[in-house]
This record gives C-alpha cells, sequence and structure tokens, in this order.
C-alpha cells in the first residue's frame, strides 16, 4: 500500500467538498493554501508527496521534492502534462468527465443549429419573411438520417455517443486506445493502436466531433487535407482544444465551401481575437470557451479525485491518468 506523507491542497471547494476531501485522505495531513501563496506553500514542501492543484501546474511547486502523485482539478492537461513530471516518475491526474454531459449537450447544440440553419432561420424571423427560406428548411432532414464521428472516446466522447444513439444516429468511434469492450452507443470503432487511422471518420460523417486530448501527437490533426477528405455537406464540432485544428486550413474550407459548416468551443488563441477572419464566416459557429456548467461539478470533480485515492493507496491504475503521450511542446 502507498502511504501518502502530506497532501498541498490549492482547490477552492465549497466547505461541504472541502470537508469531503480532507476526511478522504485521512489520516494525511492536508495542507492549504491559495496556489498564489509562495511563501506557505514553501514551507509545506518537505512534508508533502501528493499536490490537489485548482490550477494547472506551476513551476514552484514542480520544486518540492518529493511529489510522488500530482492532481490537477480541471480536464485539459495541456499546460500540466511537462516532459519533467514523467521523467521524475510523478503520476499525474485530472478531472475529466466532471463536465462531460454539459460538454456532449454543446456538441448537439452546433448539431442541431446547423440542421435547422439557426443563422438564416433568425434571420428571416428578423425579416418577418420565410418565403426564401421555407422550402428549404423543409427539405432538410434531421439528425436520425445523420451518421457522427467522434474521435476521442473518453467521457465526453462516450456522453456524445449515448446522445447520438438517442437521436438514432449512426456513430462512429476513434480513439488511440484499443478497448477490451467498445463503448456503449458506438456502431462501429477504430483504434490507432489496431493499426487504424481517422479516414473512415473523415469520409463518412455528417458530424464530426473533436473530443480528444490536446498533444504533440494530435496537434493539428485536422488540416488542410482530413477537410477536404470530409463531405462537402459536412459539419466540423471542436469542444476540446483549439489546436487540434490548423485555423488557417478550417478558414479557407468554409470559406470555399470545402465543408458546410464548423462550430467550435475553443480556439488556438482565446480569447479569439477581434481580428481573427472566422468571426465573419457565415458557417461558422462560435461559443466562448464556456459551457454551462452541471450542477454538481464540484461533487462531480471530488468524486473522480476520492476514486483515485483509493486507487493511488492500493497501488491501482488511476482514472485520468496522463502518460508521456499526453505531453504538448508547441
Amino acid at each position: 500500500m502507498n502511504e501518502i506523507k502530506g497532501v498541498l491542497a490549492t482547490v477552492k471547494y465549497d466547505k461541504e467538498y472541502m470537508d469531503r476531501m480532507i476526511t478522504a485522505f485521512a489520516p494525511s495531513p492536508v495542507y492549504c493554501f491559495d496556489q498564489k501563496d509562495e511563501e506557505g506553500i514553501r514551507s509545506v514542501f518537505e512534508k508533502v508527496d501528493v499536490a490537489v492543484l485548482d490550477a494547472d501546474l506551476n513551476d514552484l511547486i514542480l520544486k518540492a521534492p518529493n511529489l510522488r502523485w500530482i492532481h490537477c482539478n480541471h480536464a485539459g492537461l495541456t499546460k500540466s502534462a511537462r516532459p519533467v513530471v514523467f521523467e521524475r516518475g510523478i503520476i499525474l491526474t485530472g478531472a475529466a468527465g466532471r463536465s462531460a454531459p454539459s460538454l456532449s449537450e454543446h456538441v448537439f447544440f452546433f448539431a442541431l443549429a446547423h440542421i435547422y440553419d439557426a443563422v438564416r432561420l433568425f434571420e428571416a424571423q428578423r425579416e418577418h419573411n420565410w418565403s426564401r427560406f421555407s422550402r428549404q428548411f423543409a427539405a432538410s432532414k434531421g439528425l436520425s438520417s445523420k451518421t457522427i464521428g467522434i474521435i476521442g472516446l473518453g467521457n465526453t466522447g462516450r456522453a456524445v455517443a449515448l446522445r447520438a444513439k438517442a437521436f438514432q444516429m449512426r456513430v462512429l468511434g476513434y480513439d488511440r486506445a484499443n478497448f477490451a469492450e467498445i463503448p456503449d452507443g458506438v456502431d462501429e470503432f477504430y483504434a490507432k493502436e489496431k493499426g487504424d487511422d481517422i479516414s473512415h471518420l473523415l469520409s463518412d460523417s455528417d458530424f464530426l466531433v473533436l473530443s480528444c486530448h490536446l498533444s504533440d501527437e494530435t496537434y493539428h490533426m485536422i488540416g488542410k487535407a482530413q477537410l477536404e477528405a470530409m463531405k462537402p455537406s459536412a459539419c466540423l464540432i471542436n469542444i476540446a482544444r483549439g489546436s487540434l485544428v490548423d485555423e488557417n486550413a478550417l478558414y479557407d474550407a468554409l470559406k470555399n465551401n470545402v465543408i458546410a459548416r464548423a462550430g467550435s468551443d475553443v480556439f488556438e488563441e482565446e480569447p479569439l481575437p477581434a481580428s481573427s477572419p472566422l468571426w465573419d464566416l457565415p458557417n461558422m459557429f462560435i461559443t466562448p470557451h464556456a459551457t454551462p456548467r452541471v450542477a454538481s461539478i464540484q461533487g462531480n470533480a471530488l468524486s473522480i479525485l476520492i476514486e483515485n485515492i483509493g486507487h493511488y493507496r492500493n497501488n491501482e491504475p488511476m482514472k485520468n491518468r496522463l502518460t508521456e503521450r499526453d505531453v504538448y511542446t508547441k
């Protein structure tokens, strides 16, 4: 069994959840500080071997000499998955999955807005005139006739698959890992570990959803060639990280109708600069990296942490553990 010597905590849970976290770590002491309190954090360097962080890992915390496990209380640990973490043998985990229900709903906000052509619907309403739009609207086909391809079958990707089946969609899934069992809701599964690539998803999907990690391996995984391999009627949806997509190539593809539309909650630079040409594309849906929160986000995050406390003490595989393949250095 792994003994926990002490815990540095910079998370900002409400008191109820802080108390539950401290109880879960007991009898190990938990030292709570704001992540900007450098003096306080330095004072416990020699006492802690676990850190539970509210924000990304920074240089100061990495100076703690005895760290064996770092848990970041959010998803998308691009800035925390540093080579030095893995070189030192430190376990790195995150809270991926705490917002999966809302993130998966965000996918269908984009998908339904595309199917219903929400922009032109609003324009017609504003003009008090359906005549130039009603015939085309009536001829459109619903989601039940469509295929959705999901790249990244973690918590959010799996939640998207289940909701897609509720719409009676055909679901294609791709992940770098070859799962022992195909995730629920996925009709066809492809894996990098099996030697598969994303070609089937590109050519067959009416909606291509990105819900995977950003790493050196996935940087600009969607570029000019991939966009040209998609259906002209397809919609690209990115709810993961902006740098999965080459935004210059995306702009060109949308401007020239290589694909029909894109919806993105994330961009390479955030907030998206006012000078970005993506703002003015009529076939681009943009949201401000602000998916509405699930009602129990703190409880969901704490449940992941508590589960991992048990796994760590029992030397079992950790949930949401990152590896060297998740390093991002771009």
